[in-house]
């Protein structure tokens, strides 16, 4: 994701229910209902905590064509929608073991965002998996435009341990620890700060906002380097309960931020998550 994911954070829900037998061979609509304690957009996160729900659903056809739709609440701040995602995509599976996608994914925000990826409001998905004998590994690459461009490169190793059944065995119980590194570039952020900038003037809060550079005028604003640099470390424990037709799931996510952050984000962040995925 993407929030969450996030990363990130652009809805593109492709989730499989790990025991539904032939799904591959008919079409499939995925529900989703997700909260977090907070946004994260490959792993990094505002100075203001901005917990949120989202609801998505993904449908899904047997040549690996899927669609989907999903919109964010942040939970504090402003009553409507924060965020709405429409999402077109393309799965093949090359074989048991090796499966590539690429998708699209076009976000429309509220004017006066305070979402670290309003600037970007496309986002183009190439993304592979393979499955080892102990792990498996995810390579995902990210375009992301609109006001600005950023490019993002994801690399995470996952493991599945199952923990058992509960009640009976048709409810399986697994963990799927994984480590993921997050490099890319951070022009979103320069957009962001000005943003703030702006919204903290408006409520009688912080300097006036200047361009950047103006001669005579200190700078106010961060600006985003063009340099493409590690951002964060990211460390992720769901713990899912797996039936049939639905996956309820807990999680946890610490993501360490890279050395070339902003000097005013916070170097860690810790993530709470609850999720509940059912398929028709």
């Amino acid at each position: 994701m993407k929030f969450l994911l996030i990363p990130a954070l652009i809805c593109l829900l492709s989730i499989q229910v790990r025991a539904q037998q032939d799904s591959s061979k008919k079409t499939t609509l995925t529900l989703a209902a997700l909260y977090n304690s907070n946004v994260s957009y490959y792993g990094q996160v505002t100075d203001e905590k901005l917990p949120y729900i989202l609801t998505n659903a993904t449908l899904r056809f047997p040549m690996g064509l899927h669609l989907s739709a999903g919109a964010y609440k942040l939970l504090n701040y402003g009553s409507g929608i924060s965020e709405t995602d429409l999402g077109l995509g393309y799965d093949y599976d090359f074989n048991d073991k090796w499966t590539a996608g690429i998708a699209y994914s076009r976000s429309f925000f509220p004017e006066n965002s305070p979402l670290l990826q309003a600037s970007n409001e496309n986002n183009v998905n190439l993304s592979t998996s393979y499955l080892w004998p102990w792990f498996k590994t995810d390579f995902s690459a990210d375009y992301a435009f609109g006001k600005q461009s950023d490019v993002f490169l994801s690399l995470s190793n996952s493991k599945e341990i199952s923990l058992g059944s509960l009640f009976n065995e048709k409810n399986t119980i697994y963990i799927e620890p994984a480590i993921e590194l997050i490099a890319g570039t951070k022009h979103f952020y320069e957009t962001y700060t000005i943003e703030k900038g702006k919204r903290d003037q408006a409520k009688g809060k912080g300097k006036p906002v200047v361009p950047p550079g103006k001669p005579g005028i200190p700078e106010t604003t961060t600006v985003a380097s063009n340099s493409f640099n590690l951002l964060s470390y990211n460390f992720k424990l769901p713990l899912s309960l797996s039936r049939a037709n639905y996956i309820a799931e807990i999680n946890y996510q610490l993501s360490v931020l890279g050395p070339g952050a902003a000097p005013e984000l916070k170097r860690q962040q810790s993530f709470f998550g609850l999720a509940f995925y059912y398929q028709f």
